[in-house]
């Protein structure tokens, strides 16, 4: 199967062969693993200090006094004096189950499940269904994937950027961004989580010679090069069928990506 490939100013200037790789049979579950084994990878250990609330002298005053029989802070005179510790529970005292620092947070994949993730992802981006399921919207975009010349890498201004993404009908889905875009208050923003937008167009290049910069300014625009490309950049939230602009060098480089199922299919063919 053949796709078109346009120029800077959304004009067709040739065509190009699809690679195999988009024949990977759509695999949502496997999609969803592969994103979670690798955001798994960014999970900073969390662990609280093991004598945290057990920093005090502490000793039950057995039965006979009508009040519980737990440990309480000796002696008089001092605001402490009395109170309950070293339990979990009672104020001021240690927690029940704290977090540890040692705890294996990173979640394990096979790596042919990892590959096939992969495929499979980018094989979503070229289903028109798919992308819209996800909230792009590409009812003027003529077809999936869409795939633009080298120039695209090499555009250092965001204006030029989007002057290329208006040309190619993916305004819209830039305005759907922006009305997305809302203000955190509260304790998301006392930890840095400001703001909340979500993910437009992806731009897929071979090498990148300035794109990103421009990408950086415009809201939900993101740019990868196929050698990092990942489920992270292809299936956010582990939603898969990702808005994509593939460059023709990029495109070209996907020959090379070869999918489990498709080797399978071929062992079982012959």
């Amino acid at each position: 199967m053949s796709v078109p490939v346009y120029s800077l100013d959304g004009k067709q200037i040739g065509k190009i062969e699809l690679p195999r790789v988009f024949s990977t049979p759509f695999r949502p579950d496997v999609i969803q693993k592969a994103f979670v084994h690798l955001q798994s990878q960014s999970f900073q250990p969390q662990g609280r200090d093991p004598l945290a609330g057990e920093r005090t002298s502490a000793m039950s005053r057995n039965t006979g006094l009508g009040i519980a029989r737990m440990a309480r802070v000796k002696g008089s005179g001092f605001p402490r004096a009395g109170m309950a510790a070293g339990v979990g529970g009672v104020i001021k005292g240690r927690q029940a189950h704290p977090p540890v620092s040692n705890k294996n947070t990173v979640k394990r994949l096979n790596k042919k499940e990892k590959r096939l993730a992969l495929c499979s992802a980018i094989a979503a981006t070229a289903s028109k269904e798919i992308v819209a399921s996800r909230g792009h919207v590409v009812d003027k975009v003529s077809t999936l994937p869409l795939i633009v010349s080298d120039d695209v890498s090499r555009i250092s201004k965001s204006k030029e950027l989007l002057n290329v993404i208006n040309a190619l009908n993916l305004s819209d889905d830039l305005e759907r961004i922006r009305n997305r875009w809302k203000k955190r208050s509260g304790k998301p923003r006392r930890r840095g989580r400001v703001s909340r937008a979500g993910k437009g167009v992806l731009i897929v290049v071979d090498k990148d010679e300035g794109v990103s910069k421009a990408a950086g300014a415009i809201l939900g625009v993101d740019t990868a090069t196929v050698k990092n490309l990942s489920v992270l950049h292809l299936a956010p939230g582990s939603h898969p069928g990702r808005l994509v602009l593939w460059s023709k060098s990029a495109m070209e480089n996907l020959k090379t990506v070869s999918s489990p199922v498709l080797k399978i299919m071929e062992l079982v063919s012959k």
